[in-house]
C-alpha cells in the first residue's frame, strides 16, 4: 500500500519512547506497510529488529555529520517496495484515519503530494499498541489537550514514487526550511498538493531541542538552517500547507480558495523584511556616515541608529 521513510535521533531516554511509538504505529496504518529507518544512531538497529523495519544504516552527511534529506528521498525511491512514499519526521504517531485519506487522494490523483497539520500532545506513558482502543484514547487526547499546529509546520509528506524524482537541494534534517520547499516543488510543477488536515489527526509527541548543541535556537537559526535557507532559493521556494490546491474534507474534496490570501501574506512579509533590510536600514546607516563630522563637531551622539548598527 505505501512505504514510510524516516530517519531517528538516538533511541535513549525520552526519543526512544516517542519515536517506538511513532515507529510502531506506522507499521499499523496497514497491513502490507513497509518502514524504512535510515542512519546508524544507538538503538536504530535493535529498534528496527523488534519492530520489523527495514533498517538503512547509511547515510550520506554534510560536513558538520547532519543527515542529507536528498539522499535518503532517493534511496527510498529505488529502493520502496511500494510506488507510494512517505515521509515522517519520527516524533509523528498516524492511524488508519491517515491510511483513509491517501486512499481518497490516491483515487482522485495520479500524482499528488498530502500533507497535513500536527496535533503537539504530551505524552507521558508510552503507547500500549495492544489496547483494542489505543486509537480513540490517542485522538480524544490530542483533541481535548493537545494544540493544532499553524500551516507551517509539515511533518508528513506522502507522495507518488516520482513525484520529486531527483530535484531535491542537498538539505539537512533536523533544521528547517526543507519541509517548506517540498510544497514549493510540489506546486511549480504544478502537481495537486492535498491537505488532509480536517479527516487526519497526526499527533506530534512533544519535545525538547536537546539533539542539537544550541538547542531550538540552533535547529530555527544556526549556520545549517541558514544553508537549507539559501537552497531554498534563498526563501523565495518556500510555501506551507496553507499553499495547499485542496482539502480533504468527510464529504469530499474542497479548492483551497484561502492559498490565495497566504501568498499575499507571503508578499506583505517578504515587502517589510526587504523595505527594512535593503532600503531603509541602508539608508539610516548612510544618513548617519553622512552626518558623523557634524555630530561631532556638535558633540552630538550616535543615538538610536548608532546603537542599532554597532548591535547588528
Amino acid at each position: 500500500m505505501l512505504t514510510f521513510f524516516t530517519t531517528a535521533k538516538p533511541f535513549q531516554g525520552h526519543s526512544w519512547r516517542i519515536q517506538r511509538n511513532a515507529l510502531a504505529s506506522w507499521t499499523l496504518v496497514h497491513p502490507s506497510a513497509e518502514v524504512i529507518l535510515f542512519g546508524d544512531e544507538p538503538g536504530s538497529a535493535e529498534t528496527a529488529r523488534e519492530l520489523g523495519l527495514r533498517h538503512e544504516p547509511y547515510v550520506v552527511r554534510n560536513e558538520y555529520g547532519t543527515k542529507r534529506l536528498d539522499y535518503m528521498f532517493s534511496t527510498a525511491r529505488a529502493i520502496a517496495r511500494h510506488d507510494i512514499l512517505c515521509y515522517v519526521n519520527c516524533d509523528i504517531i498516524l492511524m488508519e484515519d491517515f491510511r483513509h485519506a491517501l486512499e481518497r487522494v490516491k483515487a482522485a490523483h495520479s500524482r499528488f503530494l498530502m500533507v497535513g497539520r500536527r496535533w503537539d500532545t504530551e505524552m507521558p506513558e508510552p503507547c500500549d499498541f495492544s489496547q483494542a482502543n489505543w486509537r480513540s484514547q490517542l485522538q480524544a487526547l490530542a483533541l481535548m489537550r493537545g494544540v493544532q499546529r499553524t500551516p507551517e509546520w509539515i511533518d508528513y509528506f506522502a507522495f507518488n514514487r516520482e513525484l520529486f524524482g531527483s530535484s531535491i537541494p542537498p538539505f539537512v534534517v533536523g533544521r528547517v526550511h526543507w519541509d517548506q520547499w517540498l510544497v514549493w516543488r510540489a506546486r511549480d510543477c504544478k502537481h495537486p498538493v492535498v491537505d488532509v488536515s480536517p479527516v487526519v489527526i497526526a499527533v506530534h509527541q512533544n519535545h525538547d531541542y536537546g539533539y542539537h548543541p544550541q538547542g531550538r535556537q540552533g535547529v530555527w537559526y544556526g549556520l545549517e538552517a541558514g544553508l537549507n535557507h539559501q537552497l531554498a532559493g534563498a526563501g523565495r521556494h518556500l510555501r506551507t500547507i496553507g499553499d495547499a490546491t485542496e482539502l480533504l474534507h468527510a464529504d469530499g474534496f474542497r479548492s483551497n480558495h484561502r492559498r490565495h490570501w497566504s501568498a499575499v501574506k507571503r508578499i506583505a512579509v517578504r515587502g517589510e523584511r526587504y523595505l527594512w533590510f535593503d532600503v531603509l536600514r541602508p539608508m539610516a546607516f548612510f544618513a548617519l556616515e553622512v552626518t558623523r563630522p557634524l555630530r561631532r563637531a556638535l558633540g552630538m551622539r550616535s543615538g538610536t541608529l548608532g546603537r542599532t548598527r554597532g548591535n547588528a
